[in-house]
């Protein structure tokens, strides 16, 4: 277990699923954690928990899509903490849609969430970072770099993020603040995967899909991101680093062909 004691860590997205996963192993790894959420009734439970364990905990409640409101609760964050070590921005959106029948709110939903939201995220967070040192992780998807049916909208957005990662890795280097991209494959125990993927026989159809032959869990994610924020990372920077048992390598096709039936009928 790598030991992030003293150090403050904000998880946006932090009060569900992977996001979670990785908010309570920085806690346990002794890290000072602050979690966020558009619910202030989530953000309260899981700051409680993360206290129960033993753990300084923290949270504020915003949409990512609201820039000031992002902006005022980091600023929280680190007058709690007097210092943001690690960041991780895990917030998005998803549901399945052909091109075809996609409203260009919802398309726009998806966009103003992940891709605009990575952005209001890590531009609010900035200012706070501890410098040289920092780590920013964004949380990305594989529909970053692999064509989905009915994900035109996930796909858009979360290459978005992924160029946000490179681009900003560059930009803020200079400084001593590393930023990465993890890609999840297919995740036991999160909403996403219970919402694209509700059967056992389709379950067993993507397992069947990754070279590893299992679906992963939080705990894999959270592992990644232990791994990116510690030192033994330093030399790291602009990563896109796809955590998935190697699913991507096979296109993803059992989901984006599920996706398409789904929708079509």
């Amino acid at each position: 277990m790598l030991d992030f004691s003293g150090k403050a860590i904000l998880v946006v997205g932090g009060t569900s699923g992977i996001n979670r996963g990785i908010a309570e192993a920085f806690a346990r790894a002794g890290g000072r954690v602050a979690v966020a959420s558009r619910d202030p009734a989530k953000v309260s439970a899981t700051v409680e928990a993360l206290q129960q364990s033993g753990g300084e905990a923290f949270g504020f409640s915003a949409d990512v899509r609201d820039l000031a409101a992002v902006e005022a609760g980091v600023a929280e964050v680190y007058q709690a903490f007097g210092s943001i070590d690690v960041l991780v921005s895990g917030a998005a959106g998803n549901f399945p849609a052909l091109a075809e029948r996609l409203s260009s709110n919802g398309f726009r939903a998806v966009m103003e969430i992940d891709t605009l939201g990575t952005f209001h995220v890590m531009r609010a967070t900035r200012p706070y970072l501890t410098t040289p040192g920092a780590s920013v992780i964004n949380i990305s998807a594989p529909q970053a770099f692999v064509p989905m049916q009915a994900q035109v909208h996930v796909c858009a957005a979360k290459a978005g993020v992924d160029m946000i990662t490179r681009t900003l890795a560059l930009e803020w280097g200079a400084v001593g603040i590393r930023i990465n991209s993890i890609v999840p494959g297919p995740i036991d125990g999160t909403e996403g995967m219970a919402r694209l993927a509700p059967t056992a026989e389709l379950r067993e159809k993507i397992t069947a899909t990754v070279p590893l032959k299992r679906f992963g869990t939080a705990l894999d994610i959270a592992g990644a991101a232990m791994f990116l924020a510690s030192d033994m990372a330093r030399y790291i920077s602009g990563a896109v680093l796809p955590v998935d048992g190697g699913w991507s390598l096979s296109g993803c096709g059992a989901l984006g062909e599920h996706l398409t039936d789904l929708v079509s009928h």
